[in-house]
C-alpha cells in the first residue's frame, strides 16, 4: 500500500467480518491455486455409503445421500453438482441393491434421491446466475467508482497523499464522498466534501462538483472564485435534478476547499463549506484548523455574508493535513461513544513519529475507525491525508508544463 496507491483500496480494504461478496465463494475453497470445492460433498457422500454399509438393516441411512447433491449445489459449479447427483443415484442404486429384499428402502427413496439430485442442479444454476449478476454490478460500480473518484498519481500536484474510501452499504461501493488534487498555474488545489443523502442522486451531484472543480481550481487564481464556482454548480445541479422529476430541492454538500501556493510554500489556505475541520498531524501532535464559517454547498443563498471567508494556516515541514468526512467521528462503539479521532491520533503518534506520513496515518485512521464501531459503519467514510512534498514544485504548476497534459486540455 503506497501512498500514490491506497486510494484503490477505498471499497476493498475492508469488509464487515460475517459478509462475503457473492464472487469470493469458491476462492475461499482452493488449495495451492486449485478449487477443492468438490472435496466435502465427496467425503459426505462416502460416509453416507459407508455408514449404510456397515448398520444393521433396521438402521438404514443410504437415502440421506440426496443431501449430497445439495451440498455441491451451495459451493461447487453446475456441473460438478450434476456429476454428484449422478453418483448419488449411482451409489444409492448399488449400496440398497446389495442389501437382502426386505431391507431395502426401494423405488419411493431412489425417487427422492433422484428427484432431490435434480433440484439441486436447478439451484446451483441459479445460484451462479446471481453470483455473476452480482460481480457484474460490483464491476459497473468500480467503473462508476473510478469515474467519479480518478486514481492519483504520487506525488500529484507536489503533494504527498492517501486516501480510503468506505462505504457504508458494502454491496453498494460507492456513495457520496468525493476527494481529488488538482494542480495548477496559481498552485495546488485539494477538495473533500459529502454530499447530503444516498444512492445515485449524490453519486451524479458528487461528480458534478468534482468535475467543476478540476476545471476552476485549474484555471482560477483566486480560490474565492473556485469556491464561488463550486456553489454554483451544486444550484445547477439541483435544478437539473429538480427538473428531471427528482426530488433534489434539499441536497446540499459539506465541503472543505484547500490551496497550496507555489509562492507561499509554507502555508495553506482553506474555505470551509460546513464541514469537519481538517487536523493537522505532526512530530509536534495533533492541532485543528479554525472551524469553517461557511455554510454548505447549495445553501449559500441563506448566507447573510456571501461566501465562506478564505483563511490562511501555517503548515510546518513534514506536517500532514488530515481530511475526513463525519463517517470517521460519528463512528460509535456499542455504548454509544464516539471515535475520539484526537487523542487516538496523539497516542499512536506518540509511539511512532512516523504515524503523520499520508499512508500510515490513513491506515491508522481507517483501522481505528473500523475497530471502534466494530465494522458497522454508520455512513459512508473517506480519509484523506496530504502534505509537501520535498521534490519542489508541484506536478504540471505552469505553463511551461502544460504539453505534458493528456488529451491536450486541464487535467
Amino acid at each position: 500500500m503506497s501512498d500514490g496507491r491506497i486510494g484503490q483500496e477505498r471499497l476493498d480494504g475492508y469488509r464487515r467480518p460475517g459478509r462475503r461478496d457473492a464472487g469470493q465463494r469458491h476462492p475461499l475453497l482452493r488449495a495451492r491455486g486449485r478449487s477443492v470445492a468438490w472435496v466435502p460433498p465427496l467425503l459426505l457422500l462416502v460416509a453416507i455409503a459407508a455408514v449404510d454399509w456397515n448398520t444393521s438393516g433396521e438402521f438404514r441411512v443410504i437415502s440421506w445421500i440426496v443431501l449430497v447433491p445439495g451440498i455441491a449445489a451451495a459451493i461447487c459449479a453446475v456441473w460438478t453438482t450434476a456429476v454428484f447427483a449422478a453418483l448419488s443415484i449411482a451409489t444409492y442404486y448399488v449400496v440398497d441393491a446389495s442389501w437382502p429384499h426386505q431391507y431395502r428402502t426401494g423405488i419411493p427413496d431412489f425417487i427422492l434421491v433422484a428427484a432431490g439430485g435434480a433440484l439441486a442442479v436447478l439451484a446451483c444454476a441459479v445460484r451462479v446466475r446471481g453470483e455473476r449478476l452480482m460481480l457484474h454490478m460490483q464491476d459497473v460500480a468500480a467503473t462508476t467508482r473510478r469515474a467519479v473518484l480518478r486514481p492519483l498519481p504520487p506525488g500529484w500536484g507536489g503533494l504527498d497523499h492517501a486516501g480510503v474510501y468506505l462505504a457504508a452499504d458494502s454491496d453498494a461501493r460507492i456513495g457520496g464522498d468525493f476527494y481529488d488534487i488538482q494542480p495548477g498555474p496559481a498552485g495546488t488545489r485539494v477538495l473533500v466534501g459529502d454530499v447530503q443523502g444516498k444512492g445515485l442522486g449524490a453519486v451524479e451531484a458528487a461528480a458534478a462538483l468534482l468535475g467543476t472543480f478540476r476545471e476552476a481550481g485549474y484555471h482560477e487564481r483566486d480560490l474565492t472564485t473556485v469556491a464561488e464556482r463550486l456553489e454554483a454548480r451544486m444550484l445547477r445541479h439541483r435544478e437539473h435534478a429538480m427538473a428531471m422529476g427528482r426530488n433534489d430541492e434539499d441536497r446540499f454538500a459539506t465541503a472543505v476547499l484547500l490551496g497550496f501556493p507555489d509562492d507561499d510554500p509554507g502555508a495553506v489556505k482553506v474555505v470551509n463549506f460546513g464541514h469537519e475541520p481538517p487536523l493537522v498531524v505532526g512530530a509536534r501532535g495533533v492541532r485543528q484548523l479554525p472551524p469553517g464559517e461557511g455554510l454548505p454547498l447549495g445553501l449559500g443563498e441563506f448566507s447573510t455574508h456571501g461566501p465562506p471567508p478564505v483563511k490562511r494556516a501555517t503548515l510546518r515541514p513534514g506536517e500532514t493535513l488530515l481530511l475526513f468526512t463525519d463517517g470517521v467521528t460519528e463512528a460509535r462503539d456499542g455504548t454509544g461513544a464516539f471515535y475520539p479521532l484526537a487523542s487516538e491520533l496523539a497516542r499512536a503518534l506518540a509511539a511512532d513519529p512516523r504515524t503523520a506520513e499520508p499512508r500510515r496515518l490513513v491506515a491508522q485512521v481507517r483501522d481505528g475507525t473500523l475497530r471502534h464501531c466494530d465494522g458497522r459503519l454508520g455512513d459512508d467514510t473517506t480519509i484523506f491525508a496530504v502534505r509537501r512534498t520535498a521534490a519542489g514544485p508541484p506536478v504540471e504548476s505552469g505553463a511551461a508544463s502544460r504539453p505534458r497534459r493528456l488529451g491536450g486540455g486541464p487535467a
